[in-house]
């Protein structure tokens, strides 16, 4: 099979799969891994592949936004697991930014208890389940996403350029090993890299379904976080492939 016709043959497969993994693909066209690897860095080059860690997607595959109602009670076991352990890296009268989503409204919930935090969110659903706390809760302010309930756009940037915190907890759309945490849109990926500038420590809280996966926007590598906070769904050979590149803990659901 010619170089070409190999390649025609490999977007065929992304077509009707979504996904190829180098490995298979070396097998079933009888070729080197490294000549599979090659012909994925052109058809990228060429827009018609997404590469992931350990093969390709197709670029209808890219994670998309989620609206809130669909994704509150996904994963919901795991999440909570996650918010668990994430909850004892709070030490006392800190403050902290909670990012916008359903993992970290579960740390919100766990947290609404104390008295001595200070939170600022991003999250309408985050805000609403601090109203009756003791905590001290400061919302960003800016452009409401319907459906979604995050805040954005340059109030939200404005506040963010301008306070310090002891801990970020960082939600994510996708995380990947190469392209590290990413997000469907360059608002979405601004706002929470200003959050992980303003705060001195953050931690990366997702569940495994968000692995090996890529949305648009790069958010930031996995070398800047202190660590991944994910669930046992991650299988080993990830879990060792995450843990060279960050701090990685594993929780039960």
């Amino acid at each position: 099979m010619l170089p070409k016709e190999r390649r025609e043959w490999i977007e065929k497969q992304l077509i009707t799969q979504g996904k190829v993994d180098i490995e298979e693909l070396s097998q079933q066209l009888n070729v080197s891994t490294m000549t599979i690897r090659r012909d994925l860095a052109l058809l990228e080059r060429e827009g018609k592949i997404v590469r992931t860690h350990g093969g390709a997607i197709h670029p209808r595959a890219l994670i998309q936004e989620t609206p809130y109602s669909t994704k509150k009670e996904k994963n919901i076991k795991w999440k909570q697991a996650i918010a668990r352990k994430a909850v004892e890296f709070i030490p006392e009268n800190a403050n902290i930014i909670l990012d916008s989503g359903t993992t970290t409204f579960e740390v919100a919930k766990l947290i609404k208890d104390r008295e001595d935090l200070t939170v600022v969110t991003n999250d309408i659903k985050i805000a609403a389940e601090l109203m009756e706390s003791q905590l001290k809760v400061i919302v960003t302010g800016g452009e409401l996403q319907n459906q979604v309930g995050t805040l954005y756009g340059w109030p939200t940037q404005e506040l963010l350029k301008n306070i310090r915190a002891d801990l970020f907890f960082l939600g994510a759309h996708a995380v990947d090993v190469i392209s590290g945490v990413t997000a469907p849109t360059f608002e979405k990926s601004l706002i929470k890299k200003m959050m992980i500038q303003a705060a001195e420590v953050t931690w990366l809280l997702a569940d495994s379904s968000k692995f090996n996966q890529k949305a648009f926007s790069l958010v930031c590598p996995l070398s800047e976080l202190e660590g991944i906070v994910t669930d046992d769904g991650l299988n080993q050979e990830d879990q060792h492939q995450y843990s060279e590149h960050t701090n990685l803990i594993i929780v039960h659901a």
